[in-house]
């Protein structure tokens, strides 16, 4: 991870659905299955499902799975029932932290991430706490979430720049990122590996669609076909997304394997990328995407991929 010590698998198991769309009995065959596959980062947040995400996780961690065995991965700063968008200020920032570790049941987070720019709190004043929280050994890494290049750049920057030896590097941040939206090359990617963090792609298979099963419909028991979701992947069901759907099926035809595979293995290997997080709904989903870790992209398949989703430059 970056240019810290901290190992993580390839693969991050992203528990945004966990207490809504996967229940919990769903999530603890996950995690088993998850742990057994050699899978360490486990990703949630501390307002996915309004705090039950991270409930379930810490119910498992303590039943399922042992703790020892993840690297347990959590948010802070987004407030959707506050008076204001983000809150990143020393007070809310601890004050969530403390939480976080009472729903998750455990004394540390091993990655602390800030989820949200807050323009109305000084940054020296949300990098203090969250030095902090690694200070007080609560927390062992700190990254950030889904920033702009420019605010990934003042936090990586500042926290480098200001004294004090024991400061804690930003190691990561976390950006969507797929072959449907690869926006991070432009800025953030180079930005990161520029100040020796690495790159958590979320929904690297293009919010599911990269997987094909939308190229004929939408599948009733899909994620689209849920009244909740259809708005967050209704965007890539554009005429440019069937383009390189169809271009990534040709790369799966041709080397004999899944179109999924093909989707993950290209955003999963990519220079700067240090994880590829995926969120299914079932096991049977996570069995099939897990299953596809030894695909490898040969050069000229990759070459021809990034041609044909290739983003138009402004």
């Amino acid at each position: 991870m970056g240019g810290s010590g901290l190992w993580v698998s390839r693969i991050a198991l992203g528990t945004m659905a966990w207490g809504k769309d996967t229940a919990e009995e769903e999530a603890a065959e996950q995690l088993t299955t998850f742990v057994d596959a050699g899978g360490t980062l486990l990703d949630t947040a501390d307002v996915y499902t309004g705090g039950n995400s991270e409930r379930i996780t810490g119910r498992l961690l303590n039943s399922t799975v042992r703790r020892d065995d993840v690297i347990l991965a959590t948010k802070a700063g987004h407030t959707p029932d506050g008076h204001r968008p983000g809150d990143t200020s020393r007070r809310h920032m601890l004050a969530s932290l403390e939480a976080s570790l009472r729903r998750l049941q455990t004394d540390h987070i091993d990655l602390w991430q800030l989820h949200v720019h807050d323009p109305a709190t000084p940054v020296e004043e949300t990098l203090a706490a969250m030095d902090a929280a690694v200070t007080s050994g609560k927390v062992r890494y700190i990254g950030v979430g889904d920033l702009a290049a420019w605010q990934f750049s003042v936090y990586a920057t500042w926290q480098q720049a200001a004294p004090g030896w024991e400061r804690a590097p930003v190691v990561s941040t976390g950006n969507e990122y797929s072959l449907l939206n690869r926006r991070a090359e432009r800025d953030v990617l180079p930005a990161a590996m520029a100040r020796g963090a690495s790159l958590i792609a979320w929904a690297p298979l293009g919010r599911g669609v990269l997987s094909a099963k939308y190229r004929n419909g939408l599948p009733q028991s899909s994620r689209a076909a849920l009244p909740h979701m259809a708005a967050y992947i209704e965007p890539y069901f554009d005429e440019r997304s069937r383009r390189i759907v169809e271009s990534v099926c040709t790369a799966a035809e041709g080397l004999g394997v899944s179109p999924l595979s093909v989707a993950l293995s290209w955003a999963r290997d990519q220079r700067g990328v240090a994880a590829a997080t995926v969120g299914p709904r079932t096991n049977a989903q996570l069995v099939d995407i897990l299953s596809q870790e030894s695909t490898e992209l040969p050069a000229e398949i990759r070459h021809a991929l990034d041609d044909a989703s290739a983003v138009p430059q402004p």
